[in-house]
């Protein structure tokens, strides 16, 4: 599987795609106009281990439900996920059998190696 999770008005996003520059048989999600269905959400996690290693924490709403001072079990993270697109770490890159997820430095870089040697 080759997919890019995203989001186009992210310039973080169109900075890591530009570096990538991924070959034109990934398919790219922008998750702002196409939502991440609960199967696509399953895929992640299957490979990632958890919900909460997809979940950001930068996340405006995380700040606004002040939900750093709630106790989040997995389910939580999942529903949160998938009720606003904001809340996935992005991007999220699928590559094989591998996910790369964020915009960390060590992240992307890692990303980079493994699709494009």
């Amino acid at each position: 599987m080759k997919k890019i999770y995203h989001l186009s008005t992210c310039d973080t996003c169109k900075r890591i795609l530009n570096g990538l520059n991924p070959s034109s048989d990934f398919v790219l999600q922008d998750i702002k106009a196409e939502s991440i269905t609960s199967y696509q959400l399953e895929e992640m996690k299957a490979i990632s281990g958890t919900y909460e290693s997809l979940f950001s924490k930068r996340a405006r709403l995380y700040k606004e439900r002040d939900l750093k001072n709630k106790t989040l079990a997995e389910n939580d993270y999942k529903n949160l996920i998938l009720e606003h697109y904001t809340f996935l770490k992005r991007p999220v890159i699928l590559y094989e059998n591998q996910i790369f997820v964020g915009n960390s430095k060590k992240v992307v870089e890692a990303a980079n190696t493994a699709i494009n040697g």
